[in-house]
């Protein structure tokens, strides 16, 4: 199973990580903001993620790390 870690404090919120992921595990979190007011990306089911890492490839901020 992989390790998905987001560093929350710094994501802006662009969905991009939502976009590219295959299993449709992430999601922008509709009841929590981080310390620069963006609703930051988070993984809704960590048992379904396949560890391909597409979602931390897309990050133009390098938010997302995985780990298998």
């Amino acid at each position: 199973m992989a390790k998905v870690t987001f560093a929350t404090d710094v994501c802006k919120g662009c969905g991009l990580c939502v976009e590219a992921c295959p299993r449709h595990l992430l999601v922008l979190a509709k009841d929590k903001i981080n310390k620069k007011g963006h609703f930051p990306a988070e993984i809704t089911d960590i048992s379904q993620c396949i560890g391909c890492a597409f979602c931390a490839t897309m990050c133009p901020d390098c938010v997302i790390t995985v780990e298998k």
